[in-house]
């Protein structure tokens, strides 16, 4: 079963439909560590070059309006990929839903996700390395055009089924980029890499 958490970001214009499925956490618990964490990019210390690149990216798909492309955040933990995530949504006005990859363990659970997107909606997957084979694939075409192939009965009376999803923006996080398979890197439109924080940006955040 997948464990997802969908939220609204704090300004997106959707109503919050804010759920957590299998959570350890409580509501209440999330809304604490959500609230303590900046809502924006000029209160996110350090990174500066990342920021930089995702100011342009933002103020260009705002401006066509549409969404953005798929983004991946590598670097070691505890530096900010999910508060990033985040604070894109907000950027954005859209709302953002999570998982991680050891939690999407079938291509049901997979498409349980993507077929309940919005429009512009983010998906945020942690750990996306760790996605199954067969999940991973899956995923392509979701990527790629924005599709879900199903295949409805057995042996030669099977056919594929195209679901269409609706344009979302991935965003995946990763603390091992070299386990990422080369098909899905090639599939993130923006790659960006989360380096340790300098003194001052330390002190800052203290």
């Amino acid at each position: 079963m997948s464990n997802v958490q969908g939220m609204s970001s704090p300004h997106s214009p959707l109503s919050d439909e804010g759920r957590v499925v299998s959570g350890k956490l409580a509501n209440e618990d999330i809304s604490i560590d959500l609230n303590l964490r900046p809502k924006r990019l000029s209160g996110f210390v350090g990174q500066e070059k990342v920021k930089e690149n995702l100011k342009i990216a933002i103020a260009a798909a705002q401006k066509r309006q549409e969404s953005l492309d798929h983004i991946l955040l590598y670097g070691p933990p505890g530096l900010g990929k999910t508060t990033l995530a985040y604070i894109i949504a907000a950027e954005m006005g859209v709302n953002i839903k999570v998982s991680s990859g050891p939690a999407i363990e079938r291509p049901g659970d997979l498409a349980a996700i993507l077929t309940n997107l919005r429009e512009g909606d983010i998906l945020f997957l942690d750990e996306v390395h760790r996605l199954s084979r067969i999940v991973e694939e899956k995923l392509y075409p979701a990527m790629e055009d924005f599709g879900f192939d199903i295949f409805l009965g057995k042996g030669p009376a099977a056919r594929s089924l195209r679901l269409n999803l609706p344009h979302f923006t991935l965003i995946g996080a990763t603390t091992r980029f070299a386990l990422l398979s080369p098909p899905l890197r090639d599939r993130f439109g923006a790659i960006y890499h989360l380096d340790f924080y300098d003194k001052s940006a330390i002190e800052m955040i203290l």
